[in-house]
């Protein structure tokens, strides 16, 4: 991708660099449901252990992701400016910085397990269990965030199809590898994580000769202005690694709210909420593949074509996952019936599945705009968007749904909060590219 390529190529640069990330996503989502159903085949005690680890493994990625949004936000605008050299070294900076951040979060969690675990209300018959998974598990975790960096890295570069295809061979690697370790070479529980250490090992093994070869890490780091280079990083890393953790913290209070209407409504919307998943993956995909390309554009100054680019990504938002809710509305019957078979979660997820997936335009649109907003370097207007869409449109909006009507009311809620949210993350963007505009 060069800065000379014609606007008239916009739609196709965006498919070019997204449909990568689509398979690449779609595929590690896979390899985790196989990989929580092979180790449900174990029993309760280590389904429950690996319960206890998700809250965790969530502050784990919120980090990740949070530098991994400022490593392509901050090298391809720096490409984007010509400085080929700085961002080399940028680069090597990320990783150092990634790598240091998570193994020192990994040896306090290490440290505090046995009071991380009281807090979390596990049983004292399951902390041994716990502590044998631990050590893998945080292993596990270093290698998939060390893997993750050099995706961030590539993507900066503009490079889509090197993380897409090794998240797609990794996740393949680890499903092959589950059975083998769980069950086979008789590891239980630990073999997961194990076969997640081998699998995303391997990977780190393939990808980071790569982008040695290729020029896009370099470790000389005397010779970049540290101080100037840590400031930058941390200036859009810190308000995305929070943003991060905005989703489980609202999930948390949702579902309290849903489980005051029963055990069946929480079922039906733990159900919905991972069809929300697999519904969102073009969105999620392109909240991937936009941000070096807005950063190469951003560093050039060419916000003209910044402005086009979000245009067209958000009409296709628009209709894609609008298309995405008239499918689940008409097969809400059958979806409903097929994936439960207690006629009380079946009704309540055929409420849902008729109301809240209309509301993923808006959801879509949210998630896109958070996405470009750290690109353009707007990181605390991204943070404001994400804050406000979970704590003054969506939550109040489930709450005063559920005393007017219910679990109805509640999903209703759901779809005009989720609606609420994608036009003022819109007009956030709209406000902070004027500004831009101003200033440039």
């Amino acid at each position: 991708m060069t800065n000379a390529t014609p606007q008239a190529s916009l739609p196709r640069q965006l498919f070019t660099m997204t449909w990568p990330m689509l398979f690449g996503v779609l595929s590690l989502m896979t390899f985790q449901l196989v990989d929580s159903a092979f180790i449900g085949q174990l029993g309760r005690d280590p389904l429950a252990a690996l319960g206890f680890t998700l809250p965790m493994q969530q502050l784990i990625i919120g980090l990740q992701v949070g530098l991994g949004i400022a490593t392509t936000a901050i090298i391809s605008r720096t490409l984007g400016a010509g400085d080929q050299l700085r961002a080399e070294r940028l680069g090597g900076l990320v990783v150092t910085v990634g790598a240091t951040l998570v193994i020192i979060l990994c040896i306090a969690l290490w440290l505090l397990q046995t009071r991380i675990m009281a807090g979390l209300g596990a049983e004292q018959s399951l902390l041994p269990l716990i502590r044998s998974y631990w050590i893998p598990w945080l292993l596990s975790a270093w290698t998939g965030a060390m893997l993750y960096f050099g995706y961030s890295v590539c993507r900066s570069h503009g490079d889509t199809k090197l993380p897409g295809y090794m998240m797609v061979a990794t996740s393949l690697a680890n499903i092959a590898l589950d059975p083998l370790y769980i069950f086979v070479f008789g590891w239980g529980l630990q073999g997961a994580a194990l076969a997640t250490v081998t699998a995303f090992g391997i990977g780190c093994l393939f990808i980071y000769p790569k982008l040695l070869r290729a020029g896009w890490i370099r470790f000389d780091l005397s010779q970049l202005a540290l101080g100037q280079a840590l400031k930058q990083l941390n200036g859009i890393m810190a308000p995305a690694m929070v943003s991060q953790l905005m989703p489980p913290a609202s999930a948390m209070f949702a579902t309290a709210m849903v489980a005051g209407f029963g055990s069946a409504a929480v079922a039906a919307w733990g159900l919905g909420t991972r069809l929300e998943f697999f519904s969102i993956v073009v969105v999620l995909a392109l909240t991937m593949s936009m941000p070096p390309m807005i950063g190469r554009m951003l560093g050039a100054g060419e916000l003209a074509r910044i402005r086009v680019l979000v245009r067209l990504a958000v009409r296709f938002v628009v209709v894609w996952q609008l298309a995405i809710g008239l499918i689940w509305l008409l097969a809400s019957g059958l979806v409903s019936e097929l994936f439960t078979s207690d006629r009380a979660v079946s009704d309540v997820l055929g409420s849902y599945l008729v109301r809240v997936p209309l509301s993923y335009t808006g959801l879509g649109i949210c998630m896109l705009m958070v996405s470009v907003c750290n690109a353009l370097g707007l990181a605390m207007r991204a943070l404001l968007v994400s804050v406000l869409r979970l704590f003054l449109c969506f939550l109040p909006l489930l709450w005063i749904g559920a005393q007017l009507g219910g679990i109805n009311g509640l999903m209703s809620g759901a779809l005009v909060g989720n609606l609420m949210a994608g036009v003022m993350a819109y007009l956030f963007y709209r406000q902070g590219i004027r500004k831009l505009t101003l200033q440039g």
